[in-house]
């Protein structure tokens, strides 16, 4: 099987409502891809199954990040596999150092620093880089911080980890033109082999500087459209309707050529 993300029939949901819907999707090793679609349609469900949120309930499919089955792990093996989440709502964790926190993940990682000093100095880049105010490392982590310094401490947690795929789960959402550029910037630093992502996002704004792989559109729970960024745009022109109806027109070709 190849590396990266593969998601083959995945059916789940919460409580008894079904959400998603025989899903099927492939994040290949070294690929940023973006992840579109109505509101209410599983986007954000996707990710709480993947990384492991226990009130969701897993009817069938699979879900492999490197050829292994994500589903058969608890959470905090998921975490140590590479799997990292940035919430859209990023939690405030008081008593907790911001400095603290980084260091026991850092600690934590496949590849530690190699001591404190080490720690310190990859600690002060990535402030420096995403424009951080290095007197919120001696702060508890997001208690009473601005969204755009959540979101700048989701991508400074992301850079720590250092992980083999990370979700994106509409970080974008309520941020001014800087925080996106920073959360982009973050995004693209880590773009190598070995790192993957999937960006959930209403918007083509953050895609103009992500630049994606490739883009998705789910609908009604499974993936009805999948291209390159040119989907980004036509979903800004003409909406959803614009997407049903190059997906219409498809289906209509498939289906002359069969007869």
């Amino acid at each position: 099987m190849q590396s990266g993300l593969v998601i083959r029939g995945l059916t789940a949901g919460l409580d008894t409502k079904r959400i998603i819907d025989g899903l099927d999707l492939e994040v290949p090793d070294g690929e940023v891809h973006a992840l579109m679609g109505p509101n209410g349609h599983g986007k954000s469900t996707l990710a709480n199954i993947l990384m492991g949120n226990p009130g969701y309930t897993v009817e069938s499919g699979e879900a492999y990040l490197d050829g292994e089955n994500l589903l058969d792990m608890e959470v905090w093996e998921r975490a140590r596999k590479g799997l990292f989440l940035a919430f859209q709502y990023p939690a405030e964790i008081p008593g907790v150092t911001v400095s603290k926190f980084l260091k026991r993940i850092a600690d934590l990682r496949r590849e530690p620093p190699k001591n404190t000093a080490a720690f310190l100095a990859e600690l002060k880049e990535h402030f420096a880089m995403l424009d951080i105010d290095p007197a919120l490392a001696n702060r508890y982590l997001n208690d009473g911080f601005s969204g755009g310094e959540k979101k700048r401490m989701e991508i400074l947690q992301m850079l720590t980890v250092q992980p083999r795929f990370a979700i994106f789960d509409e970080t974008d959402s309520g941020l001014d033109v800087d925080a996106l550029k920073v959360v982009a910037e973050g995004i693209n630093h880590m773009r190598r082999p070995g790192f993957s992502a999937l960006v959930i996002t209403h918007y083509r704004r953050l895609l103009d500087l992500v630049k994606p792989d490739g883009v998705h559109i789910l609908e009604k729970g499974r993936i009805v459209a999948s291209g390159g960024f040119e989907l980004a745009e036509l979903l800004e022109r003409e909406g959803y309707e614009g997407i049903r109806r190059v997906v219409a027109d498809q289906k209509t070709r498939e289906a002359a050529y069969e007869n």
